[in-house]
């Protein structure tokens, strides 16, 4: 004889089916928080990755930093001993350097460029070390061959500053080899002509001449402001407008008041 069904007994069959539904939605709350879990710890290693990058970058920002003082420190000494061999005045490598940030400045290149030309800009002149003082201190016209061991100062002057990881000391060593090249190729020591000629060089020999045409010279007297202006500008039987990179020297017309204040300020 068959057994009917008892309602209450139902819910019993059912419940197996229950049980693993139950089951499977505590194993997909499970995997849902071991996710997270994961999640978690992935954000704290990326935290902690991004902490110590930033420890890494600012100890590598102060070694930048105390290196490029050290490099700073060497250009004031080489500055010192420049000086001690040639005849030109601190007065001039401050000018030098203030007419060259000036001129940077005006042709808009960024401030670090600028700073570093303005620096760089008093070694130019570094290779007359290697000069000898008979040529150097010579009150008279130089010869020929006095003339040839004059115009190797760019290159023994770019030679000792070869070799330096420092943007400071390379722009010195481009200053130093190329401040006597001319735009219309006219110049020394390789006779390189237009772009061909570092963008710092070609400032630095602007600022150069306006300065000794300034300063008196055993073969000529100090031109005044305007006079200088005037030959820069528009020439004479030693120097044409030729010579410069044309938006430097539009860029010196613009200065040229702001030359003269610099010139009066710094003197001798």
């Amino acid at each position: 004889m068959s057994r009917q069904s008892d309602p209450l007994e139902q819910p019993k069959r059912r419940r197996p089916a229950r049980v693993a539904k139950e089951a499977a939605a505590r194993g997909s709350l499970g995997a849902n928080s071991n996710a997270e879990q994961e999640k978690a710890a992935a954000i704290r290693q990326l935290e902690l990755f991004a902490r110590d990058l930033k420890v890494a970058y600012v100890a590598e920002k102060r070694k930048s930093r105390e290196l490029e003082r050290s490099y700073r420190e060497m250009v004031r000494r080489l500055m010192r001993a420049a000086r001690m061999k040639d005849r030109e005045t601190g007065a001039h490598i401050l000018r030098l350097s203030a007419y060259s940030g000036a001129l940077a400045r005006h042709l808009g290149l960024p401030g670090e460029e600028v700073e570093r030309i303005a620096e760089a800009a008093p070694l130019h002149d570094l290779g007359k070390i290697g000069v000898p003082d008979s040529v150097l201190q010579k009150p008279g016209p130089l010869s020929a061959q006095e003339w040839d061991m004059m115009k190797r100062h760019s290159a023994f002057g770019a030679s000792l500053l070869k070799g330096s990881a420092s943007p400071l000391l390379e722009t010195a060593r481009l200053i130093a080899l190329t401040h006597h090249e001319r735009w219309d190729g006219t110049g020394y020591p390789r006779g390189i002509r237009g772009e061909q000629i570092p963008l710092c060089g070609r400032i630095v020999m602007l600022a150069d001449q306006y300065d000794a045409l300034r300063s008196p010279r055993c073969y000529k007297p100090a031109f005044s402001h305007l006079e200088a202006r005037d030959i820069l500008l528009n020439g004479n039987d030693r120097t044409s407008p030729q010579h410069f990179d044309p938006l430097v020297l539009a860029a010196f017309g613009s200065l040229q008041r702001e030359f003269e204040a610099i010139y009066e300020r710094i003197r001798d």
